[in-house]
């Protein structure tokens, strides 16, 4: 695993040389990126600052700023309070709302393997009081915020014989204080990789804080800059201490757009 900078006038330097790309796609994550946790997944925000800088690079030239989480879209856009203009994945890749892109919907078939895990992983979470299952479209979401690490293993380890039991061709991840199954084996790299295509990006930035944003961190090539947010093994080439540290990233690298 290559070694990440944590040295601030690095990553400046980084961003300043990133700004002068022709064509720059800035994806963030949301959740512990954007925005801080919170025991209620649906009472979380963006961070006023960093929220303010995304909304300028949404505004400068040959930029587009895309919001790449696991929520479901339509969570994603409700907590984000997105502009219908700005870019939107959700499911880690399963979901889009971006102009040009034509992923297709759920197959029959899909959604009802969707649908068996689903029934599967709320007789998991009706055993453990505290444990939250999250329907999404493509899959579920096992969380353990809220209860005790011991709980969290034994409550995990049941949902993964579970959904598997369901659908042998599940795919399961792991995140902080959640397990992910999904019947689509589509990542945030994926999704890098097609917004790249689809807008012809000469560089990429990726920020994000969670095991699934490793993927996205995978894919990014030279002249390319990932932010890894907190604590944490990581692919990425900088770290910044938490949401807040963030704040100041974009507002440098919003500040540097507008003034090539």
């Amino acid at each position: 695993m290559p070694e990440t900078e944590t040295d601030p006038s690095a990553l400046s330097s980084a961003l300043e040389t990133l700004a002068a790309a022709p064509r720059l796609l800035v994806a963030l994550d949301f959740d512990g990126t954007l925005a801080p946790f919170a025991d209620d997944p649906a009472q979380v925000g963006a961070l006023p600052g960093s929220w303010a800088a995304v909304l300028t690079l949404q505004r400068a030239r040959d930029t587009e700023v895309v919001l790449v989480s696991g929520r479901p879209l339509e969570g994603l856009a409700r907590v984000s309070h997105a502009p219908e203009g700005m870019a939107l994945v959700g499911s880690h890749g399963v979901e889009w709302r971006v102009d040009g892109h034509d992923e297709a919907a759920l197959s029959d078939d899909e959604r009802a393997r969707v649908d068996r895990v689903g029934t599967a992983l709320d007789e998991v979470g009706d055993r453990f009081p505290g444990v939250v299952v999250e329907h999404k479209p493509a899959g579920h979401g096992l969380h353990t915020r809220r209860v005790s690490a011991e709980v969290a293993a034994e409550a995990n380890a049941a949902a993964s014989r579970a959904a598997h039991d369901a659908d042998p061709d599940v795919l399961e991840r792991g995140g902080k204080d959640i397990v992910e199954f999904a019947v689509r084996h589509v990542t945030k790299g994926d999704a890098i990789d097609r917004l790249r295509e689809l807008r012809g990006a000469d560089a990429v930035f990726f920020a994000g804080d969670d095991v699934t944003d490793e993927d996205a961190f995978r894919v990014l090539r030279d002249g390319d800059v990932g932010v890894k947010v907190g604590e944490g093994d990581t692919l990425a080439a900088h770290r910044v201490a938490d949401p807040a540290a963030l704040t100041d990233v974009l507002k440098q690298l919003a500040r540097a757009r507008f003034a090539r």
